[in-house]
This record gives C-alpha cells, structure tokens and sequence, in this order.
C-alpha cells in the first residue's frame, strides 16, 4: 500500500473534514433555531413524510386498481406538500440551511480525496491493424450504423451495436487473443461509456484504427453467456421476457410486478457470493466490475473494467415497512451490495429467466456468474472522452476521526493496483462436474 500526502495537502484536507462537519450541524441547526419549536416537528413530519412516500411506491408496483392509483397520488402529493411546508414555515432558513448541506458535501468530499486518484486502466500504444473484421447489427440504437454512415467508413473492424452484440463478439475475440474494437452503435452503450468512448458520435470510435491504444479488461459470464455491462435476475429478468415488453414496457411492468415482488409468481432465487447469502431476493443484479454506490449521479457508471471482480447487488423488499426502511436507513438491510470473483445464483426450478446486458435469455439452473481477469484486448482511441473519477463516498465517521486526529491514522490511501498478467480465456472456462457443481 503506497500514500502519497504532502503535509500541506493533508492539513488543508484534515480542515476541510473539519469544516464539512461544522457546515452538516449549522444545516440542522439553522432551522431548528429559526423554527424553534415548529422546526422540531417539521423536521420529525418530514422524516415520516419520506418513510410514507417510500410505503406508498411500494403499493404502487404491488397494487392493482383504484387502490394502486391512490398509492400513487400519495407518493407524488406527500413530497410536494411537504416541500411547500417547509417552503412556508421556514422562509430564507431552508435556502440557508440547503446551501450549508450543499457545502457540507462539497468539502467532505475534498477532505476525503487522495491526492494520488484512482490509477487509470493502463494502456499500451499499437499499430494500426491489418486485417480488421467489423460486425455490425444495423437495427441496434434506433439504426445508428446508417445514420452514422459506418458502412462507408469502416469496411471491417470490430464490432458496431450495443451491448448484447459487443458482448458475444467480444467472447470471440477473447477467446482467440485478437484486439477488439467497441463502436457505440446501440442504444446506451454501457460498455463504450465505461471505455471512455463518445456514445453520440460512433464514427469517433474509429479513431482507433489509425491512433489507437490497447487496453486490457475482464470479461463476464452467466453460465456460457458472456456479458461485459451485467446480467439481471428476478423482476426485471421475469418482465424482459414478455413478448409486450419491447411495446409497451410500463404497462407490461405495471401488469406483471405485483405477482412478481409478491412472489406469487417467478422463481424463489438463493444467490451465493462468497461467504454471503442472499435468500428471496427480488432483484439480482451481477456486473462485470462494481458499479459507483456513493455518487447518486455516477450510479450505472463503472471508473475500472479490469478490477477482476464482479459487482453484486440484491433487493429484498417485504413490504411497506421494509421499503421505508431502505430510504430511510443508510445501511437498509433489504440492500445488499458487495464484490465477488464468482457469484452462484439457484432457485427452486430447473431453469431460471435472465437478461444478460439486455437480452431476455432462460438459462439452466444454477447459473454461475464468474468474471475472467483481463482476457480482453479492447483497442479505443488514443483521444477519448475518457472516465472521469467518482467523488469519494461521503463517510461521516471517517471524516470525524480525520478532523480530530493530529497524526495520519485517518488519511485516505489509495491501493496501487500491481500489475497483473494477461490471461488467456482457455484458463477461465467454466469446469463443472459431472454430478453437477459443487454445493456451498
């Protein structure tokens, strides 16, 4: 573990954590004080207002009826009327007091970044190729390829289309040790976002013909599926199913979740990741490298694609009381989020429904999602957007330890990640038994 902190920096940092923490008291003080008494109450009425919106999301998706349009009337209107409450009861002590939680985040944040960041993926300068190869599907992102005229512009090369195309060419070309090209031709491109690819401009992508550079990134499977964005079981892989879905996917949604989250309906998954179980989830989400949880706006955004893990998140919902308890409680126990180099997902039928990075798919239970360290050689731009870093998670007690220490006991480090040979796909096929795979 190396730490690169100057004694300036960190002195700035310690007083920054220091600051965060006056800024979050000031922000509950000021309308507490200006209230008195009324800010009291409007501050216990809003917490019970947020736990009554979160109860009534829930009997939205798990109503039918009259009853589901009232949940919902009553997960827009509470927000709002609690919004134009303290609008009125409180005047110019909200703004304060949003301001002061606006900096408190702000300076947390600095005082918890290391001044050496996250190491970048690493890169490795190429020639231009000989004999590309190009794939492309025309209907993937609403028809980009001929919008984008890539036909014309690339006779052969890589792969164009989304995510389910990029994933089995990539299998491929993993499989045989040859540089694959991403073109974000497809409707979100996950992968080419997380690549530091321009998703509105694919022809960009070519760019790495001529001024390239190889990168070297895992690859996911779900049983013999690869993927490279994730592979979703439960809810969402149950609805993705439907032949509706594709035209009319909140009303398939709507119609279908009740009995889902119910669980009238669906298999009764038990996923395994490690030393961790989780029992009747009703979402499974597995991800080739973990996804961003401390920033609500880097969610879906991944800073590495070669950390040789998988990302795991699960939710168990089992009522109303319990979908409160996950807005409300920081650490929600209906929310699992974790990594795992494999995950094991079974359930009490033979096969199990799945959308592996997009594709409804039904896979034989049961499904042992793994991740194969840097089998991929992903050929991008030299001159690329690139991933911007995601802000620290904003951790309160890390930040009181550092403004209170004198030494360097609460310093952030940053793990410098050695260097990892390549390996080939051949050493991470899948090996299972005869009799089956191997129990927990």
């Amino acid at each position: 573990m190396a730490v690169d902190w100057s004694r300036r920096g960190y002195h700035a940092q310690r007083w920054a954590a220091r600051g965060a923490l006056l800024a979050a008291a000031l922000a509950v003080a000021t309308p507490l004080v200006y209230g008195r008494l009324r800010g009291l109450l409007l501050l216990v009425l809003g917490v019970a207002g947020l736990g009554l919106s979160a109860a009534a999301v829930w009997w939205t998706l798990t109503l039918r009826g009259p009853l589901r349009w009232g949940a919902a009337l009553v997960a827009v209107c509470v927000p709002a009327g609690l919004l134009a409450l303290f609008a009125v009861t409180l005047f110019w002590a909200l703004l304060v007091s949003l301001g002061l939680w606006g900096l408190a985040v702000w300076t947390g944040r600095y005082a918890l970044r290391g001044t050496g960041g996250h190491a970048p993926m690493r890169e490795r300068r190429l020639p231009p190729p000989r004999k590309p190869v190009l794939i492309m599907n025309p209907r993937s992102g609403g028809g980009k390829v001929g919008r984008f005229r890539l036909r014309e512009k690339a006779e052969r090369l890589g792969a164009a289309g989304g995510d389910g195309t990029q994933a089995l060419v990539a299998a491929v070309a993993a499989e045989h040790d040859v540089p694959f090209l991403v073109i974000s031709a497809g409707t979100r491109n996950h992968f080419a976002l997380d690549l530091g690819l321009d998703r509105g401009n694919p022809a960009a992508c070519l760019d790495a013909l001529t001024d390239g550079v190889e990168l070297r990134v895992d690859l996911g499977f779900a049983g013999d599926q690869p993927f490279v964005n994730n592979a979703s079981f439960g809810a969402y892989a149950a609805i993705v199913q439907s032949p509706a879905y594709r035209d009319d996917k909140i009303g398939t949604s709507l119609e279908m979740l009740p009995d889902l989250l119910t669980g009238q309906q669906g298999p009764r998954l038990v996923a395994r990741a490690g030393d961790t179980t989780l029992t009747a989830p009703q979402a499974m989400l597995v991800s080739n490298n973990p996804y961003r949880t401390g920033d609500p706006f880097g969610l879906g955004r991944r800073e590495r694609l070669d950390s040789g893990t998988l990302g795991v998140l699960g939710v168990r919902v089992e009522g109303a009381f319990s979908a409160a308890a996950l807005l409300l409680n920081p650490d929600p126990a209906g929310l699992t989020v974790l990594t795992a180099p494999e995950v094991v997902i079974e359930a009490d039928r033979d096969e199990i429904e799945a959308g592996v990075d997009g594709e409804a798919m039904v896979l034989p239970a049961p499904v042992r999602c793994r991740i194969a360290p840097g089998v991929l050689r992903v050929r991008v731009p030299r001159k690329r957007p690139g991933v911007a870093p995601g802000p620290p998670r904003l951790d309160w007690r890390r930040l009181r330890k550092l403004a209170a220490t004198v030494g360097r006991t609460a310093a952030p480090s940053h793990l410098h990640l050695p260097h990892r040979k390549p390996r080939r796909l051949d050493d991470h096929r899948e090996t299972t038994p005869p009799g089956g795979p191997p129990g927990p």
